[in-house]
């Protein structure tokens, strides 16, 4: 049955692949003015996400076997919002070290992708599994759940991108932009944990 616990999981699991697309959008950006814009430094950037997103759906599932909980779950967006930060803080030290040391621009950019991406992506990969395994109580709607699901986070990546590149990186600096995604992920981590507080608090009523 659809209540509001389940509108809230469909609006987390909208607001990752937001913010997944969002960061992989100005990864474009931030390696740039070390290693250009050229199509194999998407192809690094695009790569490393794909790679992180596929550890982390593993993951994600195998951690949603273990007693999975709506505190759990906020607890993965704020393990999110705290990797997320690094991005913004040490991009350019990395990208100055890496640029320094890798004459190739494919390979600097790869490792470069890798260092700045690889394991806050891993996090962001675990929501979507989580999401599910919160979602299903049937196991003969788990198709439709994880179809509904999917749905949901690939609308939210979809906006994350035109609205990123249309409007965000119009108006706010790079670092701007990650410092708001990474507060964004932390609030609805610590909003999926204040209303699993409130669901074990109400009272039961025979």
């Amino acid at each position: 049955m659809f209540n509001k616990t389940n509108a809230l999981i469909y609006f987390l699991a909208f607001s990752s692949g937001f913010s997944i697309m969002g960061i992989e959008l100005l990864g474009g950006r931030i390696l740039a003015p070390f290693f250009g814009s050229s199509v194999h430094i998407w192809g690094s950037i695009i790569t490393v996400f794909m790679l992180s997103l596929s550890f982390g759906y593993l993951l994600g599932g195998k951690l949603s076997i273990k007693r999975p909980s709506l505190s759990k779950y906020g607890a993965i967006f704020l393990l999110a919002s705290i990797m997320v930060l690094p991005i913004a803080l040490f991009a350019n030290p990395i990208m100055a070290f890496i640029f320094t040391h890798i004459e190739d621009s494919r390979y600097g950019s790869l490792v470069a992708s890798t260092a700045l991406f690889f394991v806050p992506t891993i996090i962001l990969g675990m929501i979507s599994p989580y999401s599910v395994r919160l979602l299903v109580t049937d196991s003969a709607h788990s198709g439709q759940v994880a179809g509904g699901l999917y749905f949901v986070s690939t609308l939210g990546s979809a906006l994350g991108t035109i609205i990123t590149s249309f409007y965000m990186v119009l108006a706010f600096d790079v670092n701007t932009i990650i410092i708001g995604f990474a507060l964004l992920l932390a609030l609805l981590g610590l909003l999926a944990i204040v209303v699993n507080k409130l669901i074990i608090a109400e009272p039961c009523y025979a």
